[in-house]
This record gives structure tokens, sequence and C-alpha cells, in this order.
């Protein structure tokens, strides 16, 4: 089942492309090309644009809201937010007025993904010691969800001297600040989402994405055992639409590997076979190809979930910019029109 009209975003990572010449652009010109890649999205009807936070050499966007804020001027209508926040290496007061003022300039169009992140590069890079992970997320997620529904905050936790009656401007003109909580995949952070009553963003980058059926339906249980409304629940996972399918994959596969391999590298992963990455796109969370099965895809796994969000992270690797431009066409045009007759 689906909830409503199912919302359809895309992500990126601001990861570095590569020139016509093959080597990697700058980091500035990486971060501009961005922005033009959120402007298309936003002229051919994208929901979402979610850019993600790193502090490597193979991403350029460690300040996501300053890029956001970029995107607000130039844009009308897209909702704009992190893929995701780290919160844990943050300041849950600064990130919260850094949102509330992309709201402001976007005249309420932004939204903000809490979460842990698949790197850990920023805990040593800001001062914080990777042995205090789950404190630090714990605190500063409490301290944040007290922020986005008190117009004053008193707060007391080990991780920072207590709060009392304190105020945080810029205020969020109307309503409150989405807030989402972006999970990988345990039961313990479903729980955390609900028992904070946000939304839920399953980062599913492997596998058959059906296995997150189970998290989905604890998500709902324990949103009603706590007697509060079910929230949302979205998806974020990679993909890419060209004309067609081979198209989509010959294109994709150089630069998808040689990102996975230089990850897997760090992190002690086999080299990427062929044969996997095709596995992927059959069966797993890689959602690559033409319009038509890109959009099937996204409907199946909307259907299976119950989703109300699917994000789809765009950039993979040295990934051109051009190549990227037409995939977010395809994506805005054809894909979203054939999802939402899909699931009519």
């Amino acid at each position: 089942m689906t909830t409503n009209v199912l919302e359809l975003g895309l992500d990126t990572f601001g990861d570095v492309t590569t020139g016509a010449d093959g080597a990697p652009l700058p980091h500035a010109q990486v971060l501009r090309d961005l922005i033009d890649e959120a402007v298309l999205a936003d002229q051919v009807g994208v929901d979402f644009i979610g850019i993600g936070e790193h502090h490597r050499a193979d991403f350029a966007v460690s300040a996501p809201e300053i890029v956001l804020a970029a995107i607000a001027a130039r844009t009308t209508r897209i909702r704009l937010g992190s893929a995701v926040t780290v919160l844990s290496s943050d300041d849950p007061i600064r990130v919260f007025q850094r949102f509330s003022t992309i709201d402001a300039l976007s005249s309420g169009r932004a939204e903000v993904i809490l979460g842990r992140g698949s790197f850990t590069e920023s805990f040593s890079l800001f001062g914080f010691a990777l042995g205090d992970y789950e404190t630090l997320f714990e605190q500063k997620l409490d301290l944040f969800a007290a922020l986005i529904q008190h117009k004053s905050v008193s707060w007391e936790g080990s991780i920072r001297p207590p709060l009392k009656d304190q105020q945080v401007f810029p205020p969020v003109e109307h309503g409150t600040l989405k807030t989402w909580i972006g999970v990988g995949g345990s039961p313990e952070s479903v729980v955390r989402a609900a028992r904070y009553n946000l939304p839920l963003m399953l980062a599913i980058i492997g596998g058959d994405p059906t296995r997150f059926a189970p998290y989905a339906d604890l998500s709902r249980r324990a949103y009603a055992q706590l007697g509060q409304p079910v929230q949302p629940i979205g998806v974020h996972s990679p993909g890419y639409v060209a004309d067609t399918d081979e198209q989509a994959r010959e294109q994709l596969w150089p630069d998808y590997r040689i990102m996975r391999d230089r990850i897997g590298a760090e992190r002690g992963w086999p080299p990427m076979r062929r044969a996997e990455f095709d596995q992927e796109a059959d069966h797993g969370s890689l959602y690559v190809g033409s319009p038509e099965t890109v959009a099937r895809k996204i409907a199946a796994t909307a259907r299976a979930l119950g989703l109300s969000r699917f994000d789809m992270k765009y950039s993979a690797g040295g990934l051109s910019h051009g190549r990227m431009l037409r995939c977010i066409e395809l994506y805005g045009t054809r894909v979203i029109p054939m999802v939402r007759e899909m699931l009519a």
C-alpha cells in the first residue's frame, strides 16, 4: 500500500565528476554543476532534492545547507533537504538555525534528514570520539526533537551544558520544520523514529528492497503502540535513467564500479564484478534502466513498503554532469508520471 500521492525525489552527494578529458573536475566546478542539476530538477517536476554531507576528497559537498540556500534562490517549487545531516558530529542548535534559514529563504520548502552517516571522517575532523557514537546521536537527536516542537527549549544531558527556556532564531515561519530520521535498517533506529514521532527514511543501497518490509511494518506498529499517527516512510536508493536499459547500464557501470571499489577497498569488500552489478539492477536496490524499467521498479518498491517518498541517488562517482542532467530530465518528465499512473 502507499499513503496518498508518492513523492519522488533525487539525492546527490556531490560526487566529484570527470570532465571531457577524463580528469576529475575541481570541487568548485562540481558544486556549480550541482546547482544547475537542482534547477533542472525543479523545472521538470521532481518533488525533492537532497544534498548529502561528506568530508572527504571524492565528494564536493561538506556544507549542504549553503548549497541548498543557493538552490533556494534559483528554484520555485522543489523541496530542499539533506541526505543526510550527520547530527552526531554537528551542533543541533546550529543545524536547526541553518535549516530554518533555508526554510525562510525558500518560503517553507526546507526539510532535514538526520542520521549518523556511513562515513566517520567528521568525528575526528570536529573533535568527537568514535567511542561516543551512540551517546552523541541519542542526545543530539533528543535536543533537536525539542527544538522543532517548542518556541523555547529547556534541555539537559551529558554532552553540553543545560538549556533553560532558550529561544532559537530564526523560528520556522509556518508550522514545524519537516524532520526525517535516516536509518540503515536496525530495529532500534526504526523504533527511535516512532518514539520521536518523526518520519522514517530507509537507506536501501543493496539487496532486495522487499527485505525491508518488516522494518516498515515495525515502524507502523511502533507508532500505533505509542498512540501516535503513522508517519511517512521513505526510501533512498541509487539509480540512473537513460533512454534504453542497455544504454543506462553501459553508461553507469564504469563509474559505479570505480566508486564502489574505492569505498570497498577502505572497508575490506572484494572488487565489484559486472554480474553483481547486473544482479542489483535486475533484483536488488539499483534502479537503473529506461524510464519504463525504473518506473516499474520504483512502483513495485512503493507498493511493497507502503512508501510516501522515494529518493533516487542519481550521482555515482565520476559520472559526468551531462549524463546526470539527462538522467534528471528523464526522471522528471517520464519516470515520475509513469510511477504516478502505475500507483493510481
